[in-house]
């Protein structure tokens, strides 16, 4: 199916999950689209089944808190980030439920984490001001970037690049392999007073950004 605005402007409401008993703070598709595991601020991790359309399971990190939920390329897998007592983030098998590892190293509120399409790096923003660079095959960080302000981060499709959106006024693109030396590329945009950005994302031919934002708005940007 070709999304086009028609297409997408014919979609209906099919089904209401109601799960949770506070926000849904984010949800994310397995790498081969059967199934999505939401995070919600009631401090639940629900897994649901696309193909029959129903919830499957639900876990618990009533200690720590949930949010930012992605799956690793494992779909028995996630990484998440905690707003509870900490801002460890936490590596969790879903087969067993027990953690398999845990990314200290960010002392505020993480905002971003993004896995690596092709391996097992990810990368996360923080309000501590920093983006730091993780492998899920070891809890010490492998790079780290101080900024000037709060991030929003994001892979590309190929796991080459990463995007760095900064004070919701400004985009950095960074090179996976030569970060430190600096962005290669800076789009500056103009800062709107009534919302913040959220999160990054690019989209499937890695030309375009999307910017989230916390009011009515999203951007689009021309990255190629």
């Amino acid at each position: 199916m070709k999304l086009t605005d028609n297409v997408l402007r014919s979609f209906r409401v099919a089904k209401v999950f109601r799960e949770n008993s506070d926000k849904i703070n984010c949800f994310d598709f397995s790498s081969n689209g059967e199934t999505i595991i939401s995070s919600s601020d009631d401090d639940s991790l629900v897994l649901y089944d696309c193909q029959e359309g129903k919830p499957k399971r639900t876990l618990y990190s009533k200690k720590y808190g949930v949010d930012l939920i992605r799956y690793t390329h494992a779909a028995n897998t996630v990484v998440y980030s905690s707003n509870k007592i900490d801002d460890t983030i936490r590596y969790l098998s879903l087969h067993d439920n027990k953690y398999i590892r845990y990314f200290p190293g960010h002392n505020k509120r993480v905002t971003s984490l993004s896995m690596s399409p092709v391996d097992d790096t990810f990368i996360s923003g923080s309000l501590d001001k920093t983006i730091r660079l993780w492998d899920l095959r070891s809890p010490n960080c492998q790079g780290l970037m101080h900024l000037q302000g709060k991030p929003v981060c994001s892979f590309d499709p190929e796991g080459l690049i990463f995007a760095a959106g900064i004070n919701s006024e400004m985009v950095k693109l960074y090179d996976l392999r030569s970060f430190d030396k600096g962005p290669f590329a800076t789009f500056k945009l103009q800062y709107d007073r009534t919302c913040e950005w959220t999160g990054l994302k690019f989209s499937n031919d890695g030309k375009l950004i999307l910017l989230s934002t916390n009011g009515g708005a999203l951007r689009i940007l021309d990255a190629s």
